[in-house]
C-alpha cells in the first residue's frame, strides 16, 4: 500500500534549503520491506564455514551459537545448562527423542521452557532440548527458531537476515570464534569440494584441506 502525499507536507532537510524532487510528490510506503543477498566474489563464497552468532541468554552473554538449518530443533548441551544456573529439577521431561547421522535414537534430558534468548535487537521466548553431549556450540538454533524468529541464515555471507516487525536487522557471524578455534580456521581455509568437474578415480581430502568429520556429541572421528 502506497499513500501519495502533497509537496506541502515534505519536511526540508533545513529550515533554509528548498527541496526539489521531480514531480512535487512525496510517497509513503507501507509495503512490508523485502531484502536480497548480494552475490559474494569467488574468494569470499568458496569456504566451508558454519554460521555462528553470539548474544545473549536470559540476559547472559552467550558465544558460539551455532545457526544450523539442518535440525529441526533447539539444542542446548548439559554443560551449558548448568552454566545458566539451572539443575534437573528445573528440565521438564519430554518424550523428544534425537537421531544421529547413523540414525541411531536417543533420548534428551529434558527440555529447557522459556528461555530468553536475543539475537541483534530481538528477544524471543524460547526452548531448547538438554543433551548429555558435547558440540563445537554452546547453543544450537535450528528451523525451529528461524522460522520463529522470521529470519534468513546465510552460511555463505556469513549473516543472518531477520525481520524486527517490518524492518530489516542484519546480524553479523561472530568472527571472534573464528579466530580463536583452529577447527574453524580450517573451515574458513578449505575449498569447496563442489562445483567443478570431477575427473579423478580418487578424492584425496588433504588436497582440500579436509579434516576428519566429527559427530555432534562424540569424542571420536569417523
Amino acid at each position: 500500500m502506497v499513500f501519495m502525499l502533497s509537496m506541502e507536507f515534505l519536511a526540508p532537510f533545513s529550515d533554509d534549503e528548498e527541496v526539489n524532487l521531480p514531480g512535487q510528490i512525496a510517497q509513503l510506503a507501507l509495503d512490508p520491506i523485502t531484502t536480497m543477498f548480494e552475490k559474494p566474489s569467488n574468494d569470499e563464497r568458496r569456504h566451508l564455514k558454519a554460521l555462528f552468532v553470539k548474544d545473549r541468554v536470559d540476559g547472559q552473554p552467550m558465544s558460539k551459537i551455532l545457526i544450523d538449518g539442518g535440525a529441526a530443533i533447539n539444542i542446548m548441551p548439559y554443560t551449558v545448562y548448568r552454566k545458566l544456573g539451572k539443575g534437573d529439577q528445573d528440565l521438564t521431561k519430554t518424550d523428544m527423542m534425537l537421531k544421529d547421522f547413523e540414525g541411531n535414537v536417543s533420548p534428551v534430558k529434558g527440555a529447557n521452557i522459556c528461555v530468553e534468548l536475543t539475537i541483534g535487537s530481538k528477544t524471543l521466548p524460547m526452548i531448547f532440548f538438554v543433551i548429555s553431549g558435547k558440540g563445537a556450540y554452546n547453543l544450537l538454533l535450528g528451523r525451529d527458531w528461524f522460522h520463529a524468529n522470521c529470519c534468513i541464515p546465510s552460511t555463505m555471507h556469513q549473516c543472518l537476515v531477520q525481520w524486527v516487525g517490518e524492518k530489516i536487522e542484519i546480524v553479523t557471524g561472530d568472527s571472534s570464534y573464528v579466530i580463536a578455534s583452529a577447527e574453524s580456521d580450517t573451515y574458513e581455509r578449505t575449498r569447496c569440494i563442489s562445483g567443478e568437474v570431477w575427473e579423478k578415480d580418487f578424492l584425496k581430502v588433504a588436497d582440500y584441506e579436509i579434516p576428519p568429520i566429527q559427530a555432534v556429541g562424540s569424542y571420536e572421528e569417523f
